[in-house]
């Protein structure tokens, strides 16, 4: 071929790439026709779940043992502790922070919502890729003629590209949930009789609640957008090119 003769393509390097190319176009029409409403029914189950159903947002509230301090000096019980804290000095009392109960715990019901919900997130990014890929791959060589079709599969692409980044986006809310809810609770130890520091551990653990069924709304209502649209412009993404206006020219 002239591509062939141009950049000097082995056959063995032609065969390798045109059966990647098949099993990404195989693997994406799975995809597609029939993984993409099996996880949105799988997440609309999931919807249903007691432990995101809490009509009573108490319920996912935390039981944390917070630091309160002490006051330790040098004829306390906990009198030698100053020295592992390699403190100097004549000290008559010193102020520390102790624990009753061990470190203050992470909110142990949102964790285990947010450790299924991680993986949804990684496995819909993945699939959009591969979807993404293939339509990319089904994009003519560009020339002149019939151009509605090509705009169809680059409008799919961005639409896949955009999944993918708010995707990656929910990731990072994850991660500020933790480091936002950490920089509290070390506020609460520092000022442990401020109670507005302690209610608002509470204001955000529900707020991370609401905002994870929502997240998982949104994943489901991905999957089925995503498939509903490559279904009504399946012709379109497979074919773009028209043989009834090239039969013009």
């Amino acid at each position: 071929s002239a591509m062939a003769s141009l950049l000097k393509v082995t056959p063995e390097v032609k065969m390798a790439v045109d059966s990647f190319r098949e099993r990404i176009t195989g693997e994406a029409e799975e995809l597609v026709a029939h993984f993409f409403p099996k996880k949105f029914l799988e997440l609309d189950a999931f919807l249903q779940d007691p432990t995101l159903n809490f009509r009573d947002l108490s319920q996912i509230h935390s039981d944390v043992s917070y630091p309160v301090p002490i006051l330790l000096g040098p004829n306390s019980p906990a009198g030698p502790s100053l020295k592992k804290r390699k403190l100097e000095g004549n000290l008559q009392g010193t102020r520390v922070l102790v624990v009753p109960q061990g470190m203050p715990k992470s909110n142990q019901k949102l964790v285990d919502i947010l450790e299924k919900v991680k993986p949804e997130i990684r496995l819909l990014m993945e699939k959009c890729n591969v979807v993404k890929l293939w339509v990319q791959l089904s994009i003519p060589k560009i020339e002149g003629g019939n151009s509605f079709g090509v705009s169809v599969q680059e409008d799919t692409v961005a639409e896949l590209q955009t999944v993918e980044s708010e995707a990656a986006l929910h990731l990072d809310e994850i991660a500020r949930y933790y480091t936002a809810r950490a920089k509290l609770v070390s506020k609460i130890a520092k000022y442990p009789h401020v109670e507005d520091y302690r209610r608002t551990v509470t204001e955000m653990d529900e707020k991370g609640y609401i905002c994870l069924r929502l997240l998982i709304l949104e994943l489901r209502n991905q999957y089925v957008l995503l498939h509903d649209m490559i279904l009504k412009n399946i012709e379109k993404i497979k074919q773009p090119q028209s043989s009834e206006v090239e039969a013009l020219y």
